[in-house]
């Protein structure tokens, strides 16, 4: 019998990103999350392929056509598909709700751990992030794009405005945490520069409560971004969005009810994918909930 390293009994260490990988796609509320929302995005990224009709192309005689063979979830009021409409509209949803989340991770994440990190600038902008999330989120959003106008881009601006200080919060808190630990300590001692620490030591671990909150906020951005549109102060008709969509059909619901259900229903799987996707990721990322478990 040949002999045997030492090597062959020693334990294979993991790398932390496939062990993380391995239990979030052995989590059950992550994947039926990841499903759901992988659905509604693949459908809006293939939006240019997999709809033939123009989207705001009127046909006055074929208004109000229930779902059937020739037209897959039926037509509105003014003749358009409502295909299109809604495929397109999930991908203006998935640009807004992609672009507030930028947004959070560049500017929440920049405020977060300068008011974390460096007490003297702590009051100054926890006040500020105070005001701003003592109003309602949408009433305040309302009332940005009202200032501003309805438009696409103003409307990634308010929702911005509106969500930045709540990832900011979070941010602070951890960096709170963390600069106070021995190895943050250690690196100062040694005479590493504040950015440095910053970069290296302390932002890297505080990712994980900031990747949980950005999940959540692209569920909050295209459910505001729809609530918006259907008030009337988001992206201008007849841009095809969700809350468009629905605005327009809520005057035929008993005569068309198709033209408000089905936005709504691919508005409720993209939220309560991303929901779920949340959930998923802060069971398995936030070390506390791994411990109870």
């Amino acid at each position: 019998m040949s002999e045997l390293a030492a090597e062959d009994f020693a334990p294979q260490r993991v790398h932390p990103a496939r062990a993380t990988l391995k239990r979030l796609f052995h989590h059950r509320l992550f994947v039926t999350g990841l499903a759901l929302f992988g659905v509604i995005a693949i459908i809006a990224a293939l939006a240019p392929w997999i709809t033939d009709v123009d989207p705001n192309r009127l046909s006055m005689r074929n208004k109000f056509l229930s779902p059937n063979g020739d037209w897959v979830f039926g037509t509105d009021n003014f003749g358009r598909s409502l295909w299109s409409r809604t495929v397109w509209g999930a991908q203006l949803s998935m640009i807004i709700g992609a672009s507030v989340v930028a947004l959070n991770a560049v500017f929440g994440t920049l405020i977060g751990a300068a008011a974390g990190y460096f007490r003297r600038l702590d009051n100054m902008l926890m006040r500020v992030n105070d005001a701003l999330m003592a109003f309602p989120a949408i009433l305040l959003a309302i009332a940005v794009t009202s200032v501003l106008g309805p438009s696409t881009l103003n409307v990634i601006l308010a929702l911005g405005i509106v969500y930045i200080p709540r990832t900011a919060r979070i941010v602070r808190s951890s960096v709170i945490v963390l600069r106070e630990m021995e190895y943050v300590q250690a690196a100062v001692a040694a005479g590493a520069g504040h950015w440095r620490i910053l970069r290296h030591h302390i932002l890297p671990n505080a990712m994980a409560p900031m990747i949980v909150q950005l999940s959540f906020l692209f569920a909050y951005a295209v459910l505001s971004e729809a609530t918006l549109s259907f008030l009337g102060v988001g992206a201008v008709p007849p841009t095809p969005t969700w809350g468009n969509i629905m605005a327009e059909g809520r005057d035929y619901m008993r005569d068309a009810p198709w033209i408000i259900t089905i936005p709504g229903i691919a508005l409720m799987i993209t939220v309560m994918g991303l929901n779920l996707l949340g959930d998923g990721l802060r069971d398995v990322l936030d070390p506390r909930l791994r411990i109870q478990q």
